[in-house]
């Protein structure tokens, strides 16, 4: 931990920080808007602007007092897939994911299992870099909190705030949830005063505190909503929060006494920050908020938050406050999704329930667990796994439609043509090219919706086209045929070329899969240095040279099958 010397703070990125020597606190009643002390807050704030080629996306940074759960995995899944798609729109992309590994839970965890908090987060987030790695996440950063650079971040914020007036010290007196790390107001609770998100009882606090006053910002925090109607996304969620300010903002608590565990407030190290005003605070440690004032202007504000939806109100109302209050602009969006059951039951430990990801792909592969989590239920709402239904899905999808006529066509191709096929001279065909101009651009329009199931179906709508394509045509009768050569040439090279066509458009979903079907169709140039949509048009390809055929996705035989 950091304490002490301060000297590092006067390094602190120079627009966002000021050398004034105020005390700690400030004037309790804080600023107005009007305060020339604090102009930076009516600068852009309905604005929000996408940096030019930059795309910055996070998850949550996961709590580590447990292992990784199918809730993590989707998270991160439904990240990568958007870096991953932004790449190939030949955008930059910082993907940052991580840990948070302060707070009460965390010790009472180490305490539980004999160990220190460190010794404990040290085993418990390796468990999180190896899913990562099976999962084939592409990430480009792991922030953990207790990393020095997100220290300093932490108390340079802080130093901001309180320079600014917006901090001050006094007395929290209320309810707390120790599992959900979260401070209750009276009138957010019934008469049994237990958690409203986890239903556990809630313990009473009172104790010093520090406090940001949050509340200085309900009227330019509406505005800002108003202005921005896709801050928060799905539209329900963002009706969920507007009505959420609209009922009034209290200052929050954002500290704690008596908690080792933690970032230490500066000049006060009776005191270490509340956990979620450490962690939101990561978003700005991944890219360099004090040091390096390039990245920072690169990536900021062009950020967009994918959260579940228990964690939205630290994300959309705390967060942006914390923002706006220092001087810096809200990130782009903050998407909530929703949570999975288990064949519609609720997952706890405690009914051995829970799915494992690791037990899943080690049974199924990551591609198939990756493409069900997105395809089965649209990002947003809340889903419902089962073995079962990710058998099916697998199966018709991956296995009986993409598969199947990929397979088949590089087959078809061995058999009839030596493995190889050019170009025909004349390709031009109106109807597949209506098809693929309007998949793109629904496909577009999904993704940039966050709506992975619609653009899949999208997709899927080539793959059928060309399964159509096969049965029709008929190539095993063209081959026998000796006036029908050039129609079946122009036959395989089209079912060819969609089958490249749908390695693009599925390779941020089912990135293993989509290389290995680059590498059979023979394609010279890597995958990742293609660009979308600018590949995406038919014939770009002189020649087709594959590679010996493999299946894809072989069908799942399940108890009924076998």
């Amino acid at each position: 931990m950091i304490a002490g010397d301060m000297s590092w703070l006067e390094k602190a990125h120079p627009i966002y920080y000021t050398a004034r020597k105020a005390p700690w606190g400030g004037d309790p009643s804080g600023p107005t808007l009007e305060n020339p002390w604090m102009p930076a807050i009516q600068i852009h704030l309905a604005e929000v602007i996408m940096n030019e080629g930059c795309f910055y996306i996070t998850t949550p940074i996961y709590y580590v007092n447990d292992v990784p759960h199918i809730g993590h995995a989707y998270t991160t899944c439904a990240a990568d897939i958007l870096a991953r798609y932004f790449r190939l729109r030949g955008q930059r992309v910082l993907f940052l994911t991580g840990t948070d590994e302060h707070g009460q839970k965390i010790v009472k965890a180490a305490r539980e299992a004999g160990l220190t908090p460190q010794e404990l987060v040290d085993r418990v987030v390796v468990r999180f870099q190896e899913l990562w790695k099976i999962m084939d996440i592409s990430h480009d950063d792991f922030i953990r909190t207790t990393e020095e650079r997100h220290i300093r971040t932490v108390q340079a914020l802080f130093h901001n705030l309180s320079e600014r007036g917006l901090v001050y010290k006094g007395e929290y007196e209320g309810w707390y949830c120790v599992p959900c790390e979260t401070f209750w107001p009276e009138n957010q609770l019934d008469e049994r005063k237990v958690c409203p998100d986890c239903g556990r009882s809630l313990e009473k606090l009172k104790e010093d505190s520090y406090f940001f006053a949050l509340s200085k910002f309900e009227k330019p925090l509406l505005e800002f909503f108003s202005s921005q109607p896709d801050f928060v996304m799905p539209e329900s969620r963002y009706n969920e929060i507007m009505s959420f300010i609209q009922g009034g903002l209290k200052d929050q608590s954002i500290s704690r006494v008596g908690l080792n565990w933690g970032v230490p407030v500066p000049g006060d190290p009776s005191h270490t920050f509340y956990v979620w005003f450490d962690a939101l605070i990561n978003y700005l440690s991944g890219v360099d908020y004090v040091d390096r004032e390039e990245k920072f202007s690169d990536f900021w504000p062009s950020v967009v938050h994918l959260v579940g939806k228990d964690i939205l109100r630290f994300h959309s109302v705390l967060w942006p406050g914390m923002l706006v209050g220092a001087g810096i602009q809200p990130p782009q969006r903050v998407f909530a999704h929703g949570w999975w059951t288990i064949e519609g039951d609720k997952m706890s430990k405690s009914k051995g329930n829970v799915v494992d990801p690791y037990q899943v792909i080690d049974t199924y592969g990551a591609d198939r667990f990756r493409y069900f989590m997105m395809r089965e239920v649209t990002f947003g709402l809340d889903g419902d796994y089962s073995e079962r239904a990710l058998i099916e899905r697998c199966n018709a999808d991956l296995s009986d439609n993409f598969g199947n006529m990929v397979h088949r066509t590089l087959k078809m191709l061995d058999k009839y043509r030596g493995g190889k096929i050019s170009r025909p001279v004349s390709y031009s065909d109106g109807e597949w090219e209506s098809l693929l101009e309007e998949v793109i651009g629904k496909f577009e329009f999904s993704m940039n919706r966050f709506a992975f199931a619609q653009a899949l179906e999208q997709v899927w709508r080539l793959a059928h086209a060309g399964n159509r394509y096969i049965d029709k045509k008929a190539p095993w009768k063209l081959a026998k045929l000796p006036d029908k050569q050039e129609e079946l040439d122009t036959v395989l090279y089209r079912l060819l070329d969609c089958s490249r066509l749908l390695t693009l458009f599925v390779f941020p979903f089912i990135p293993r899969a989509a290389g290995k079907l680059w590498e059979m169709l023979g394609m010279e140039k890597l995958l990742e240095e293609h660009r979308i949509p600018e590949d995406l048009v038919w014939g770009k390809i002189q020649m087709f040279k594959p590679r010996e055929a493999q299946p894809l996705f072989p069908r799942i035989l399940d108890d009924e099958d076998r």
